[in-house]
């Protein structure tokens, strides 16, 4: 019910006052990383070539095993949401400020991020996390010939919460996905094929960010576009009769 109630003062507000105002956060992501270091090293100073009783040199070993989390936020996806939505005409646009390693706070701490003054102007903040990213590159067989087929795909799923920067309720909610692939055709006198990374990153970009907007417009104003997958409802209206000519 409150959720209804936010959607319902959203949509007020904007009647009332023109569009509300709203920041996009860059994609947060995180992942883990393990490092490992292994050093060897000689003696150094004035038996820096000496060699113990047994014949060997004498050396220092040095090795370690660390793990930690790595936070950070992507930003090569969120142009084309930006693009979107001010499509959409559902919100007026206001820059937050990005997130950067050195700002000591949780990337997902989004209200502590609000509180803190980093989205100042805004009335929203659309904030979206990676939940898989994912590239692929595979070599396939075309049968009958002497060729293959090279693809590089790339899926990249995101998690959107669009949050009230002055009661932090979340007022709309969904998964969006963008995906796209280059496919090149090799045979044997191919030395090299290098696939168009760059073109499958801007067109996953672009569906993704069709994708928000799309989602976004349906659970705030109740407006669905019907697609080849998710056809028109049916008219109730009779079929039309074949022409008679009237005597």
């Amino acid at each position: 019910m409150r959720a209804w109630i936010g959607v319902l003062a959203l949509l007020c507000a904007m009647e009332a006052q023109g569009a509300p105002r709203l920041a996009v956060t860059d994609l947060a992501f995180e992942q883990r990383v393990e490092e490992y270091i292994h050093t060897v090293s000689a003696q150094t100073g004035f038996q820096a070539n000496a060699y113990s009783a047994n014949g060997s040199a004498d050396f220092s070993e040095y090795e370690s095993r660390n793990t930690y989390i790595e936070q950070g936020e992507l930003r090569q996806f969120s142009g084309d949401i930006k693009g979107q939505i001010l499509k959409s005409g559902l919100f007026q646009l206001v820059q937050g400020a990005p997130y950067t390693a050195s700002a000591r706070e949780d990337v997902h701490d989004i209200i502590k991020r609000i509180k803190n003054g980093n989205f100042k102007g805004a009335d929203y903040v659309l904030f979206g996390t990676v939940s898989d990213i994912d590239f692929r590159q595979n070599i396939n067989e075309i049968a009958s010939t002497n060729s293959h087929s090279a693809v590089l795909g790339l899926t990249l799923v995101g998690n959107f919460s669009l949050i009230n920067t002055r009661t932090y309720e979340i007022t709309s909610a969904f998964t969006a996905m963008g995906e796209a692939q280059d496919t090149r055709l090799v045979n044997g006198n191919d030395v090299r094929v290098s696939p168009n990374r760059g073109r499958v990153v801007r067109e996953v970009s672009k569906s993704i960010g069709m994708d928000v907007a799309r989602q976004l417009s349906e659970q705030l104003r109740g407006e669905v576009e019907y697609s080849q997958d998710q056809p028109a409802p049916r008219s109730s209206l009779p079929r039309d009769e074949a022409p008679k000519i009237l005597r």
